[in-house]
């Protein structure tokens, strides 16, 4: 028996032997003893009754929309804090520390005075600063224009072109071929340097290199986003990190053409001769937030970690309404708990995870995945090395239009296939055996106009080449919305869905390999 055992577990997938404990007799000449584990004993301990008892808690009007470094939020920290001891599930940092702090800063609307050929220019009308820089000034008589801005292995925007002590024009978007097709990717697919969120630093990065003092971005699309985000005082946070020494500046399609008239269909490197002054004078406030860790160890393969994540914060309190966030990303919050819970039940009964699991409650998704960005970028508490997978829970408690007139049984999955067709398939086989939900790829696809690969914190798990899952029910009439209360959340799917993600972090945990990133990139 036990030779059969064992081949099948060698050569089974996942399943046959991720569930499994061994407990072999310590007598000679005796057949060992192999016992199933029961999976399904621990997954059915995550309850719609926990789930609704700790959401109703924790979004809640007391805990005034969970705003990143106010009151709310620090309840809410507190909240998560007093739950893992209550489950007896350690802290993750040191010295039984279930807190990370994560130091943020609140921009201000800086001082600013622009000229161009002696005409003032306004902040906020005409451009906005969307970055944290140093205090500083500059004069300069001309501005050079770098087309797209772009500098990769494919397409330079920067061939044979100085701009060391310079200010930099450049504009959204990539260049295409006669065909229509992207340069970069060779295909109908845009590349990174078309998607806001990664192009805004990496074209920065770029000009930064190359040594440029200022840049001024033309990218109508978002301009207004960025007044909102940029314009306002104390609106924006941002991770406290060094100043930036060059201008970084979004200009306004009235402000682009005075400079450059022709900048929606130029794309050819060439100097403008003008008279340009710019005096910078910075406005913060520093602020402190957390993130919450917790963990149980694994039992073989302890500095093997598997972080499942899903973010503490919401929008808080605008013009006097609260903004509780029960489905973004309450419901996430609370399955990080149910989860927990399970795996110290099984740790308890002799069945602890073979490798660690991380609960990561992280903050400041809503303000730009600070949370998370600390984490990977800046203070990993375990080596980015060493992390197999992250699972990204937000928002898996409702039920989205598209989806309205079935039971609800389906999930949004993002990502899982990306970096590792292990996992791919590991949730899909772990799907089919407990939970049989529907799983939607619409937003997976490479073309997703919604870009929500980039949008939560598996992103920043997921650029640093670990292998992601992100859990998402789509969005809904009262999606950011005061409207988002725990009354209107399908505590059903919810437990479902929450168990999904046990048994998918149950299987990586306990499966004899660590999983492959195979198609991370070099």
């Amino acid at each position: 028996m036990k030779k059969v055992l064992l081949l099948i577990c060698g050569v089974s997938l996942v399943l046959s032997c991720g569930s499994q404990k061994a407990e072999t007799s310590t007598q000679t000449n005796t057949t060992a003893k192999i016992t199933p584990v029961d999976v399904t004993k621990y997954g059915n301990t995550i309850t719609s009754a926990q789930l609704k008892e700790d959401l109703y808690i924790f979004a809640s009007d007391d805990f005034e929309g969970r705003g990143t470094g106010d009151p709310g939020q620090k309840k809410a920290v507190k909240f998560l804090k007093d739950r893992y001891i209550s489950l007896e599930v350690p802290a993750a940092l040191p010295n039984n520390e279930y807190f990370q702090n994560v130091p943020l800063e609140k921009l201000g609307v800086p001082e600013v005075s622009f000229t161009i050929n002696n005409k003032t220019y306004s902040n906020i009308d005409d451009f906005v600063s969307i970055a944290s820089v140093e205090n500083g000034s500059l004069n300069a008589s001309e501005i050079v224009f770098a087309g797209y801005g772009i500098e990769d292995e494919k397409y330079s925007s920067y061939n044979n072109l100085d701009v060391k002590g310079k200010i930099v024009l450049i504009k959204s978007g990539e260049p295409k071929d006669a065909n229509g097709n992207y340069l970069i990717t060779g295909t109908s697919n845009a590349s990174k340097w078309s998607n806001f969120r990664e192009a805004f630093v990496e074209k920065r990065d770029a000009a930064k290199e190359k040594g440029a003092v200022a840049v001024f971005v033309y990218y109508p699309e978002i301009y207004t986003m960025a007044v909102a985000r940029f314009g306002k005082a104390n609106s924006s946070i941002s991770l406290k990190e060094k100043k930036e020494s060059m201008f970084y500046m979004l200009i306004n399609t009235e402000l682009a053409k005075n400079i450059m008239p022709n900048i929606e269909t130029e794309v050819d490197n060439q100097t403008i001769k003008m008279d340009v002054t710019l005096d910078y004078k910075n406005i913060t406030t520093d602020i402190n937030s957390e993130n919450v860790a917790a963990i149980i160890k694994g039992t073989e393969k302890p500095d093997e970690i598997i972080v499942i994540s899903a973010h503490l914060d919401h929008e808080g309190v605008k013009n006097g309404e609260i903004y509780n966030g029960a489905d973004d990303d309450g419901s996430g919050s609370v399955a990080l708990l149910e989860i927990a819970k399970a795996f110290k039940k099984a740790a308890k009964n002799g069945h602890g995870p073979k490798r660690s699991i991380l609960f990561l409650h992280v903050t400041g998704e809503e303000k730009g995945l600070l949370g998370s960005r600390y984490y990977t970028d800046v203070d990993p508490i375990f080596p980015l090395a060493n992390t197999v997978a992250n699972l990204n829970i937000d928002m898996i408690g409702r039920v989205d239009p598209k989806h309205d007139e079935g039971d609800g049984n389906y999930l949004y999955l993002i990502g899982s296939d990306k970096l590792s067709t292990e996992l791919h398939n590991i949730s899909e086989e772990v799907n089919n055996k407990y939970t049989n939900i529907v799983f939607d790829y619409t937003y997976n696809e490479d073309d997703d106009p919604n870009r929500f690969y980039y949008r939560s914190d598996h992103y920043n798990f997921a650029k640093n080449n670990i292998p992601v899952i992100f859990y998402f029910n789509g969005t809904h009439d009262d999606y950011h919305r005061p409207s988002d209360t725990p009354d209107k959340i399908r505590y059903d799917l919810l437990e479902n869905r929450t168990r999904l993600v046990f048994y998918t972090a149950w299987e990586l945990a306990n499966r004899e390999q660590r999983i492959v990133a195979d198609k991370a990139s070099e």
